[in-house]
């Protein structure tokens, strides 16, 4: 396929009238057009095709179906009918209403050409820059950000069904590129284990038997990678991705191979953190996570959006991550993205999972940016129980790096380490003999004989941490924050309206470039309801709660 960039068309004559006639008060794709023309240029994709070749299908077109498609939660099939049977679709396209279309298959070509160019974010980007051009989007001084789970695009395996899988998964994959060498190499028994796809209901129902069953996979499958590591084998033959996918879920469920032992499960207590543990061979970047109740498989998606009151609520950044990642880590990610595309705001409001002393004091010193999130409490049991001494009690000389106790005692020790994450911190130890004569001994620590101790983070990240811990206790910060909650309606409205919940595809990039799709998507559509003056809906009660008189 080539591309040489041309002018956008005009929207043919006929198309108009027939959409005018069958609008008369337009549509939501008439008004995008209307408003903000094509959106997209052809130059913007030129370095994704190459020069020479079969023309390709206008990608202007193909990224705006992509995201029309979102606004709808069509298939790639069913969007590919409607370009050819919507009148609304074909005047926003400029297309004549005799066009034919295309096949449904382009849509998918033209996800990898963006994956393949690194190009997922450019379509969010040009939508904003012309929104901001039109004079739509005019302030972005605060925003808010949140985190939702996003189910991956696989069944949820168990352990005995991720063997099998996996085992299945790697056959598979050999015999379409090495047939003649499986054949050789290949178990008459496999096929009757690995010829189908593993469920558990027709796995054994006991423990012992499912446990043998275990043991027998896992023999099969370290006889097939004996004969792939054979110095006689071909050594393309390990480099194939089912294979490597077989030989680390191997490595992650059995112990290491004993002569004249069967193969043994790992424990679970010896099990891989789910942070690289894979839970299916179809997709070993969904990995399992656990927030409060909810429990998934698959990745994790944060939106964030303008929360002024007079500008639309448009979403100006996607950042898709793991499952495992959490809240706190993605906070300079999404500040930086921001800088690129220069919509970094003044006040950016965030739940407790994002706020730490860290981000906090980066916030504010590379990107000039105050978070608003409360930041968690002094974890010490005297916090926790309301009553001795805590950390805030002591009062701290950085310049002499001493510190001073409620009782007027000062530290005999001041030692620079680090914390279990590997970060800086400041360990500071009073004298024993001192704490142990201390009237207040039972206020300040549960020790019996060792003296109080201390962990405090750096001067500036301690100052912030202590300040915010004082100020999102005042009613005037809880009331910016509870604009926060506003960004829950996001999540919700692209769940309902486009399956953000759910990945479609296989895979981070592809993942994360669909949450850009759905997030123009609602762009798009929350420009439509600002055109028509459609308010913000309220927050929903039941006819019960409802009842309940003003202010009691």
């Amino acid at each position: 396929m080539s591309m040489h960039p041309q002018n956008i068309p005009d929207i043919p004559q006929q198309t108009v009238e027939v959409a005018r006639a069958s609008f008369p008060k337009g549509n939501i794709y008439m008004k995008i057009r209307d408003t903000l023309g094509s959106i997209f240029e052809e130059e913007v994709f030129a370095d994704l095709f190459p020069q020479n070749g079969q023309p390709a299908y206008t990608p202007w077109r193909l990224a705006l179906v992509c995201i029309m498609q979102f606004m709808e939660s069509l298939s790639d099939r069913q969007a590919a009918d409607a370009v050819r049977g919507h009148i609304d679709w074909k005047y926003i396209l400029s297309l004549p209403l005799t066009d034919p279309g295309f096949d449904y298959s382009i849509l998918s070509e033209f996800r990898t050409r963006l994956l393949a160019g690194g190009a997922e974010q450019k379509l969010l980007d040009i939508l904003l820059t012309r929104l901001r051009e039109a004079e739509l989007l005019k302030t972005h001084k605060r925003q808010r950000t949140d985190s939702t789970h996003v189910l991956g695009a696989i069944r949820t395996l168990n352990r005995l069904e991720t063997l099998g899988e996996g085992m299945r998964a790697a056959l598979d994959s050999l015999a379409v590129v090495a047939p003649d060498w499986l054949a050789t190499n290949i178990q008459p028994d496999w096929f009757d284990r690995y010829g189908r796809r593993v469920e558990n209901y027709r796995l054994p129902k006991l423990d012992s038997e499912r446990e043998a069953l275990g043991s027998t996979i896992g023999a099969d499958g370290l006889a097939l990678l004996d004969a792939i590591y054979d110095p006689t084998a071909p050594q393309w033959l390990r480099q194939i991705p089912g294979v490597e996918t077989l030989r680390q879920i191997w490595v992650q469920q059995f112990y290491a191979p004993e002569p004249d032992v069967r193969v043994k499960w790992r424990t679970v207590k010896d099990m891989p953190p789910s942070t690289i543990a894979i839970h299916s061979p179809h997709d070993v970047e969904a990995h399992y996570s656990s927030k409060r109740s909810i429990d998934w498989v698959g990745y994790k998606v944060h939106m964030t959006e303008i929360c002024d009151e007079d500008s639309p609520r448009f979403i100006t950044n996607v950042h898709t991550t793991l499952s495992t990642i959490t809240d706190e880590q993605a906070v300079e990610p999404i500040h930086s993205r921001l800088e690129e595309k220069d919509f970094l705001p003044d006040e950016h409001l965030l739940d407790a999972g994002y706020p730490t002393a860290e981000n906090l004091v980066n916030s504010k010193t590379q990107y000039n940016i105050e978070i608003i999130g409360p930041v968690r409490s002094d974890p010490s049991w005297q916090t926790k129980a309301q009553q001795g001494f805590d950390s805030s009690n002591f009062q701290i000389d950085w310049d002499n790096e001493k510190v001073t106790c409620p009782q007027g005692h000062q530290s005999t020790k001041w030692l620079l380490g680090l914390d279990v994450s590997g970060k800086p911190v400041i360990r500071v130890r009073f004298n024993g003999v001192t704490c142990r004569n201390c009237p207040v001994r039972s206020s300040c620590t549960k020790s019996k004989t060792e003296p109080r101790e201390l962990t405090f983070l750096s001067q500036v990240q301690h100052i912030a941490l202590q300040t915010r811990r004082q100020t999102q206790q005042t009613p005037e910060w809880k009331a910016t924050y509870n604009q926060r909650a506003g960004i829950e309606s996001t999540h919700s409205q692209g769940i309902r309206r486009s399956a953000l919940r759910q990945s479609r595809y296989i895979g981070l990039k592809k993942t994360h470039l669909m949450q850009v799709f759905i997030a123009c998507a609602l762009n798009l559509v929350r420009l439509d309801a600002w055109l028509n003056g459609i308010p913000l809906a309220k927050t929903r009660s039941s006819r019960f709660k409802q009842l309940q008189p003003q202010g009691a």
